[in-house]
């Protein structure tokens, strides 16, 4: 399969995994409490990273565009109407990363329907976090969370790459017209955008590797947590958690 069936392919299950919860308001309110709930759990994992001189962009593009409750529909649609041009428009090192941000965005969705069938009925008396770690061990799924990190972290691997490439950002800021007229402007503002964050990363390449292993250490943590036998302890953590994200 090539880049662009790749990306039709997702963005079709993606729409698809959406239109079956809209179809029950119930179901629908429940996603969207699990997504906000998640982000709510990035940011307050994160309160260092969010408010630090040098992380803080790098962080709160993860959270807006890889780990938000935000509605990626625009997105989507670009992806799903231009995916043949994407290839003839984009470089190739382009192409990959947005073949890898279309394959998380498909497996994130499938755990997070799951995550909201199990929500809408888990007992509603139960608080956020202790109804969230009940849903996490009903769905299950402990290697997919694993492979939801690594593709994460595929993404900003990729994107970190791409600041080392020669002439990439000139030519990025070439494409602008081209890529809007073309319908992929939100496509061309999140490569934009993980680009110049972490080419500000100094170093090298040094401290966007240090800002990866510091995700890919947290969230290790928290997928076995979250695994974790012990209910309890893992709803206070979570509590904790939330409460320092406001």
């Amino acid at each position: 399969m090539d880049a662009a069936e790749t990306i039709r392919d997702a963005v079709s299950q993606v729409a698809t995994l959406r239109q079956d919860a809209a179809r029950s308001p119930e179901l629908h309110a429940a996603l969207l409490s699990v997504k906000s709930l998640q982000a709510q759990r990035f940011a307050g994992t994160y309160t260092d990273l969010l408010a630090s001189t040098e992380f803080g962009e790098a962080a709160r593009f993860f959270l807006e565009d890889l780990y938000s409750d935000k509605d990626y529909s625009l997105r989507d649609a670009q992806f799903a109407r231009i995916a043949g041009a994407l290839q003839r428009l984009f470089p190739k090192q382009v192409v990959a990363t947005a073949v890898t941000l279309a394959q998380l965005h498909v497996l994130t969705e499938m755990l997070d329907c799951q995550m909201a069938l199990a929500w809408k009925d888990t007992d509603s008396d139960e608080d956020s976090a202790e109804k969230y770690v009940a849903c996490w061990h009903a769905v299950g799924r402990h290697s997919d969370r694993k492979r939801q990190l690594e593709m994460v972290l595929k993404v900003g691997g990729e994107l970190d790459r791409l600041t080392r490439t020669p002439g990439l950002r000139i030519m990025l800021r070439m494409m602008r017209r081209p890529a809007t007229a073309a319908g992929l402007g939100s496509l061309q503002t999140f490569l934009e955008s993980g680009f110049d964050i972490f080419a500000h990363m100094s170093g090298k390449g040094t401290r966007a590797g240090e800002f990866l292993l510091t995700i890919q250490e947290r969230e290790s943590v928290w997928i076995e947590r979250l695994s974790s036998s012990s209910l309890t302890s893992c709803d206070s953590d979570l509590r904790n958690c939330l409460n320092q994200a406001q």
